[in-house]
């Protein structure tokens, strides 16, 4: 099983915006030397999509998928004091603290629909999604990465919609997830009973609980309710065992939209 613990950078230099989507991502470069696409808990969702960025990401781990490596991202608070643009200078100052951050695959292009893959490798990308009910990969925006002729997974931000509502978690954690119809991957998923059977076997309650324990305690700090963080963590572990143990509510629904 794959060492789930993430490493901790310090953000030195901000190099570019990645305008794409609504979160203002940006290439950054830590004191490891190393570059990074930045994810701001100050965009958008704030520390929702951290975490959705997060848990996603570490259970493709567990799957098996190619993805970069993710660290979390310190960011200080004197960083981005000299950025001209007020709408990032804005964003760096509300995101003091640990954001995250995603390896930079230098060189990487985006995957091209039109190219075959092997089966089971989509299988299982397809399953991910409709387990952590990804509505963003699909033929407008893939999210998906050619590198070193090999197929990466990126972005997995907009998974887990059901923390925005905060309300209700075991009625979501029972949807069929009727968007994996869009799926980009959908038609040369073949073989999803095997990715079912092959998840299932390594998504053990302890992995489960062993991601959700990843999740820093500054990300729980909600206004939006009065749980703690601790029963914040509570219910995504519940939700994604709850998922995983009626796997076959989106397996059928991926395999009816599939034809």
């Amino acid at each position: 099983m794959p060492d789930l613990n993430l490493r901790t950078v310090t953000v030195m230099r901000y190099i570019l915006p990645l305008r794409e989507g609504g979160s203002l991502p940006a290439l950054a470069e830590a004191d490891d030397d190393f570059k990074y696409v930045l994810k701001f808990r100050g965009a958008g969702h704030g520390v929702k999509m951290l975490i959705s960025e997060l848990l996603g990401g570490k259970i493709a781990q567990v799957l098996g998928l190619p993805l970069p490596e993710l660290v979390f991202a310190n960011l200080d608070v004197d960083f981005g004091r000299t950025e001209a643009d007020e709408e990032i200078q804005d964003l760096l100052k509300f995101s003091e603290g640990l954001n995250l951050g995603l390896h930079f695959l230098s060189g990487a292009i985006a995957y091209d629909p039109s190219v075959k893959i092997d089966e089971f490798l989509a299988s299982k990308i397809v399953w991910l999604d409709a387990f952590i009910t990804n509505i963003d990969r699909t033929f407008k925006n893939t999210n998906l990465l050619m590198w070193h002729k090999e197929l990466w997974v990126i972005d997995n931000g907009a998974s887990l919609y059901f923390h925005h509502s905060w309300m209700n978690f075991e009625k979501h954690a029972l949807s069929p997830f009727p968007y994996i119809k869009d799926h980009v991957l959908l038609s040369q998923a073949t073989k999803l009973d095997e990715a079912d059977e092959f998840a299932n076997s390594v998504l053990s309650d302890e992995i489960l609980k062993e991601i959700v324990e990843l999740i820093p305690l500054e990300w729980l700090d909600w206004a939006d309710t009065d749980d703690s963080p601790e029963q914040i963590k509570e219910v995504y572990y519940n939700f994604l065992k709850t998922r995983r143990d009626h796997s076959v509510n989106f397996l059928n629904e991926a395999k009816n939209a599939r034809g």
